[in-house]
């Protein structure tokens, strides 16, 4: 199901976040979306997946408007991975991923494979029968990652889906999303981890003071000059060997990247 957005202006009270933003991902592909704090990424995010109404502009899953998805049909279609993992009450771990599947109708044979799924594509099966409140961080983040996949959605949007992990576990996420785009699924995910976007994504989308400033596959996107730019930093882009880019920010911002 694919995902495409025009004229999407948003803004919190006087404060513009938003400024004719316009963003189409096909279905099978990982886009990531890259820029400096506050370039708009979490809130477009919001309002590609319904949860934000932007000021103006429109977004179309599948070719449907938003307005035209029941609540039902949209939590079907789309889900989400919010930035923050955490969990006010104790449940336990396999409730929270069950959560996924409350927009389903499907038998609790169906629901239990679904939800097994989810939890060994997320390593959290040994957890099940825990209290969400007594998991780290990094823990808690991938139980939410598995309820989102339990959801068994078209489209998965995903906030900073890395950001609470270890190494292991951001690569494994990481392969998950390009498993989800070998569906037929549909991955957006904002990210910080520049190297990580780089071997991952199929398709970048650069983000910087609320608007869209490139988009393409990382090799024509992710270069030094408009790193450098975005970011206010020198940031030296190397590629490998292998033809894997190797993403190398300076040290101190006095030298200019090459």
């Amino acid at each position: 199901m694919s995902v495409r957005a025009s004229g999407i202006s948003f803004s919190y009270g006087v404060k513009q976040i938003l400024s004719d933003v316009g963003l189409e991902v096909d279905a099978g592909t990982v886009m990531g979306l890259l820029g400096p704090n506050g370039a708009g990424k979490s809130t477009l995010l919001g309002v590609l997946s319904g949860d934000l109404t932007p000021d103006a502009g429109t977004v179309e899953l599948g070719g449907r408007t938003l307005a035209s998805f029941s609540r039902k049909e949209l939590a079907r279609a789309r889900s989400v991975m919010p930035q923050s993992s955490e969990f006010p009450f104790a449940y336990l771990v396999r409730d929270i991923v069950a959560m996924g599947r409350a927009s389903w109708d499907t038998g609790d044979v169906e629901n239990d494979r679904v939800i097994d799924d989810a939890m060994a594509r997320t390593a959290v099966m040994d957890m099940q029968d825990r209290e969400i409140t007594s998991l780290s961080g990094g823990e808690s983040a991938r139980v939410t990652l598995a309820r989102v996949l339990a959801q068994d959605a078209d489209i998965v949007f995903l906030d900073e889906p890395t950001a609470a992990l270890d190494v292991s576990h951001q690569e494994r996420t990481m392969s998950t999303c390009t498993e989800l785009a070998a569906e037929g699924r549909t991955v957006v995910a904002v990210m910080h981890d520049i190297q990580l976007a780089a071997a991952y994504c199929d398709v970048i989308a650069l983000m910087h003071r609320g608007r869209i400033v490139r988009v393409g596959a990382p090799s024509e996107v992710l270069t030094s000059e408009s790193l450098s730019e975005i970011y206010e930093w020198p940031i030296r882009v190397l590629t490998l060997d292998d033809g894997e880019l190797a993403i190398l920010p300076a040290r101190t911002g006095i030298s200019s990247a090459s």
